[in-house]
């Protein structure tokens, strides 16, 4: 695995980057440019960065606005006020008359750590996919983020996209094929025996698990899911056929996020366990980033518990 950069770095310089190149190209803030990273596009192109203050839902707003006039708005916060606080505009002035906006959520998951279960967004995924035509994505790593930042900018339509705030190892960098497509998720690693299909950090988890069961005699398939919705059905079908059972992860609520998903596609296509890895439906809690995720369950180890529970399933 390679460099270690949280994916909110990587977006911000990714977004900075594509200044020059995209004129229309603007930002939007509340009041958290040094903690989403927006700050990159702030120093690359302050006349058009525009810090809202503390007004996630006038942001939306004005970002629907602009957005009618020809330019390409990013909005950042933090993903409990991106996808939670400003839900009713990004659903209402956003998605409903299918604008071009891009709805930034950084600091999501437990990984907040320290700043508590009010500030630790493990309802985004879910809140962000229940609207109509909202595009849902959360990349594993730097390199995989700078690339959903240039496919996003050229996409046409309302999406959001979480970022992460503890940094993170590239790996996908160094898959051989790896290619980075919204709407298809991405083969990291082949396996027979069983398919973890993860999305964000829990990918490089994934991976680990992988290794640890790899020395057990277990084959595991991993697919990096770095869209959310839409889910890439031919991908997790494909996966459902060759290897009979399906394990989910993410550092998010287990109900209503990338788990649901692929629950909800193949109960209906293809029946097969899919054993999901993530939040059990309760609030997080303040700590160290890394002893919290381990108090979740939401490490490698995590995942190999639910690989084997899921093959004990398998027919």
């Amino acid at each position: 695995m390679g460099e270690k950069i949280a994916t909110r770095n990587a977006y911000g310089k990714a977004l900075a980057a594509l200044a020059d190149k995209y004129p229309e190209l603007v930002c939007f803030d509340a009041d958290l440019a040094g903690a989403t990273m927006s700050k990159f596009f702030l120093e690359a192109c302050p006349e058009r960065f525009f810090d809202m203050g503390i007004a996630e839902g006038n942001m939306a707003g004005v970002a629907a606005g602009m957005a009618t006039c020809g330019f390409k708005p990013f909005i950042n916060s933090f993903a409990m006020f991106s996808a939670g606080r400003a839900w009713e505009q990004v659903r209402n002035s956003i998605a409903y008359p299918g604008l071009n906006v891009k709805v930034v959520g950084s600091h999501g998951g437990l990984s907040v750590g320290e700043d508590g279960a009010t500030h630790q967004c493990i309802e985004d995924f879910a809140l962000m996919r229940a609207i109509p035509g909202m595009m849902v994505l959360c990349p594993c790593d730097g390199y995989e983020m700078e690339q959903a930042v240039k496919a996003l900018v050229e996409y046409d339509g309302p999406a959001y996209m979480r970022l992460g705030r503890l940094a993170v190892e590239t790996v996908t960098d160094e898959i051989e094929g790896y290619k980075f497509e919204l709407g298809k998720g991405a083969t990291l690693r082949d396996g027979k025996d069983v398919t973890v299909i993860a999305t964000g950090m829990n990918v490089q988890m994934a991976l680990k698990a992988a290794d640890i069961l790899a020395e057990e005699g277990v084959s595991v398939r991993v697919i990096d899911m770095h869209t959310i919705k839409p889910l890439d059905e031919e991908l997790v079908l494909k996966a459902a056929k060759e290897t009979g059972c399906i394990v989910t992860s993410e550092e998010a609520n287990v109900l209503g996020g990338l788990g649901a998903a692929v629950a909800e596609y193949l109960s209906g296509t293809y029946p097969v366990p899919v054993v999901r890895h993530g939040v059990e439906d309760e609030f997080g809690r303040s700590g160290v980033a890394g002893k919290v995720l381990e108090a979740y369950g939401i490490t490698a180890e995590g995942i190999v518990a639910k690989v084997k529970a899921a093959l004990a399933l398998k027919k």
